[in-house]
């Protein structure tokens, strides 16, 4: 089940930061860099989040959730999609996805992610995206950009 989170939740906003900073925590290590915005977010922060969001659910439990903006009005930038990494490589990340394409459908689709985190450019790479540019945001960490049309 996916469903728009309500982040004023305090307990739902806590269960999205876990998963969050585990999910973060992964990619930092994919990519050696620690430094992720999100891995260093707070509660309040997160509560704060502008952003548009979708929870993925197993059951009762949310395991996932993507956060989108539109910086145009004929495009969406996925700010986020994280996953709890217990219930990684199970289609949750791809579902998230597939049901934001379905509720906010737009020509133009941005993303980005750790030039080293292969899992994640695979997912996108199989969902059309192609890399349009790369930004180094640390010594030797890379961000590549993605765009899908």
């Amino acid at each position: 089940m996916i469903t728009p989170l309500d982040l004023t939740d305090h307990t739902l906003a806590e269960r999205l930061l876990q998963i969050q900073h585990a999910a973060y925590a992964v990619e930092a290590e994919l990519i050696g860099f620690d430094g992720i915005p999100p891995l260093q977010e707070d509660l309040a922060g997160l509560m704060q989040s502008t952003e548009h969001w979708l929870g993925g659910y197993d059951g009762s439990t949310l395991v996932g959730a993507v956060a989108y903006e539109f910086p145009a009005d004929d495009t969406v930038e996925i700010a986020r999609l994280i996953v709890d990494p217990a219930h990684a490589r199970r289609g949750h990340g791809r579902a998230l996805l597939d049901h934001l394409d379905q509720i906010e459908p737009r020509p133009v689709s941005l993303v980005s992610t750790g030039s080293a985190n292969t899992p994640a450019i695979n997912l996108y790479k199989s969902r059309g995206y192609a890399e349009i540019s790369r930004v180094t945001i640390a010594p030797g960490v890379q961000l590549t950009q993605f765009e899908r049309r």
